[in-house]
Protein backbone atom coordinates (compact mmCIF):
# COMPACT_ATOMS: atom_id res chain seq x y z
CA UNK A 1 0.00 0.00 0.00
CA UNK A 2 1.05 3.26 -1.07
CA UNK A 3 1.59 6.10 1.68
CA UNK A 4 -1.13 7.74 2.59
CA UNK A 5 -1.17 11.78 2.09
CA UNK A 6 -4.42 12.49 2.12
CA UNK A 7 -4.86 13.71 5.99
CA UNK A 8 -1.80 15.90 5.53
CA UNK A 9 -2.84 17.72 2.41
CA UNK A 10 -6.33 18.13 3.29
CA UNK A 11 -5.49 19.07 7.36
CA UNK A 12 -2.23 19.57 7.62
CA UNK A 13 -2.02 23.01 8.72
CA UNK A 14 -5.04 23.07 10.29
CA UNK A 15 -4.90 19.86 12.74
CA UNK A 16 -1.50 18.10 11.75
CA UNK A 17 -2.14 15.61 14.60
CA UNK A 18 -5.51 14.47 13.40
CA UNK A 19 -3.51 14.41 9.59
CA UNK A 20 -1.07 12.32 11.33
CA UNK A 21 -3.19 10.02 13.30
CA UNK A 22 -4.85 8.98 9.88
CA UNK A 23 -1.99 8.85 7.64
CA UNK A 24 -0.04 7.39 9.79
CA UNK A 25 -2.17 5.36 12.43
CA UNK A 26 -5.52 4.42 10.48
CA UNK A 27 -3.53 4.17 6.78
CA UNK A 28 0.21 3.26 8.07
CA UNK A 29 0.03 0.93 10.83
CA UNK A 30 -3.91 -0.67 11.00
CA UNK A 31 -3.98 -1.10 6.80
CA UNK A 32 -0.84 -2.48 6.83
CA UNK A 33 -0.92 -5.53 9.16
CA UNK A 34 -2.04 -7.45 6.35
CA UNK A 35 -0.68 -10.64 8.32
CA UNK A 36 -3.59 -10.74 10.26
CA UNK A 37 -6.28 -9.30 8.06
CA UNK A 38 -5.88 -8.42 3.76
CA UNK A 39 -6.42 -5.42 2.52
CA UNK A 40 -9.64 -7.13 0.69
CA UNK A 41 -11.02 -8.13 3.79
CA UNK A 42 -10.38 -4.11 5.21
CA UNK A 43 -12.22 -2.80 2.59
CA UNK A 44 -14.98 -5.18 2.55
CA UNK A 45 -15.40 -4.55 6.31
CA UNK A 46 -14.63 -0.54 6.20
CA UNK A 47 -16.93 -0.28 3.24
CA UNK A 48 -19.73 -2.67 5.42
CA UNK A 49 -18.92 0.22 7.60
CA UNK A 50 -19.38 3.25 6.35
CA UNK A 51 -22.98 1.87 4.61
CA UNK A 52 -24.07 0.85 7.93
CA UNK A 53 -23.80 4.23 9.16
CA UNK A 54 -25.10 6.04 6.60
CA UNK A 55 -21.75 7.24 5.48
CA UNK A 56 -22.40 8.42 1.54
CA UNK A 57 -20.10 10.60 0.92
CA UNK A 58 -16.65 10.93 -0.81
CA UNK A 59 -15.02 8.52 1.87
CA UNK A 60 -17.53 5.77 0.84
CA UNK A 61 -16.70 6.13 -3.11
CA UNK A 62 -12.85 6.09 -1.79
CA UNK A 63 -13.33 3.52 0.02
CA UNK A 64 -15.49 1.13 -2.68
CA UNK A 65 -12.59 2.42 -5.30
CA UNK A 66 -9.64 1.14 -2.56
CA UNK A 67 -11.96 -2.80 -2.44
CA UNK A 68 -11.66 -2.85 -6.33
CA UNK A 69 -8.50 -2.06 -6.47
CA UNK A 70 -7.97 -5.01 -3.42
CA UNK A 71 -10.11 -7.63 -5.81
CA UNK A 72 -13.54 -6.96 -4.83
CA UNK A 73 -15.26 -7.08 -8.00
CA UNK A 74 -18.19 -5.39 -8.86
CA UNK A 75 -20.37 -8.83 -8.48
CA UNK A 76 -19.03 -9.12 -5.09
CA UNK A 77 -20.01 -5.53 -4.46
CA UNK A 78 -23.01 -5.71 -5.02
CA UNK A 79 -23.73 -8.88 -3.70
CA UNK A 80 -22.15 -7.04 -0.58
CA UNK A 81 -24.62 -4.31 -0.67
CA UNK A 82 -27.62 -6.61 -1.34
CA UNK A 83 -26.76 -8.33 1.52
CA UNK A 84 -26.31 -5.25 3.67
CA UNK A 85 -29.95 -4.10 2.70
CA UNK A 86 -31.56 -6.28 4.79
CA UNK A 87 -29.05 -5.63 8.08
CA UNK A 88 -28.51 -1.68 7.57
CA UNK A 89 -31.56 -0.63 6.05
CA UNK A 90 -33.05 -1.10 2.41
CA UNK A 91 -32.29 2.98 2.01
CA UNK A 92 -28.53 2.91 3.33
CA UNK A 93 -28.10 0.03 0.46
CA UNK A 94 -30.05 2.38 -2.02
CA UNK A 95 -27.92 5.15 -1.66
CA UNK A 96 -24.49 3.01 -1.68
CA UNK A 97 -25.35 0.87 -4.81
CA UNK A 98 -25.14 3.64 -6.87
CA UNK A 99 -21.94 5.01 -6.15
CA UNK A 100 -20.68 1.58 -6.39
CA UNK A 101 -22.12 1.34 -9.98
CA UNK A 102 -19.76 4.52 -10.65
CA UNK A 103 -16.90 2.41 -9.28
CA UNK A 104 -17.27 -0.08 -11.32
CA UNK A 105 -18.42 0.99 -14.18
CA UNK A 106 -15.31 2.94 -14.56
CA UNK A 107 -13.29 -0.51 -15.05
CA UNK A 108 -15.56 -0.85 -18.94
Amino acid sequence: MKKQTAGRDAFGEFAPKFAQLNDDVLFGEVWSREDKLSLRDRSVITVTALISKGIFDNSLKYHITNAKNNGVTGEEMAEIITHLSFYVGWPNAWAAMPIAKEVYSEEK
